[in-house]
């Protein structure tokens, strides 16, 4: 599959996966930006593409920015009919101010087959072992 991309920043890294198997590739901060703990930000990432009639762009936290930094991505579905700069939500559930530095790595992308479903209204669900158990049900 292609993926037609347009650099909006010709000097930002572009987009790309770090490991021959890895399910998503990186995408990058346009400009620098600080989040105080709790707050807050939209940042753009120098990017707009054209994802494939049929497919989705799900955005995911970067683990290294995530499990270090505190840092966790909203939203999150690019939809293929989107030709917009792509925007990253994100919130610092930290206790301490995080920078990004224009060119650092903020989350990541998957590109996948997305399905529609045909929503239909019943009066009763099936029932299952599991039913209406919430959190911790299993044990856990």
């Amino acid at each position: 599959m292609k993926l037609k991309l347009k650099k909006l920043d010709v000097d930002l890294p572009t987009p790309r996966y770090a490991y021959e198997d890895d399910a998503a590739f990186d995408l990058y901060v346009r400009e620098s930006v600080t989040l105080a703990p709790g707050e807050k930000a939209i940042v753009a990432t120098g990017i707009a593409m054209e994802i494939p009639k049929g497919y989705v762009g799900l955005v995911w936290d970067k683990g290294s920015v995530g499990i270090k930094g505190g840092i966790k991505t909203l939203g999150g579905v690019v939809d293929s009919n989107y030709r917009g700069e792509i925007m990253i939500g994100v919130v610092n559930l930290s206790d301490t101010e995080y920078v990004f530095e224009r060119g650092n790595k903020v989350a990541q992308m998957i590109i996948q087959k997305k399905e529609t479903v045909d929503i239909e209204l019943v009066d009763e669900l099936e029932g299952t072992d599991r039913g209406d158990k919430k959190f911790g049900s299993s044990g856990v």
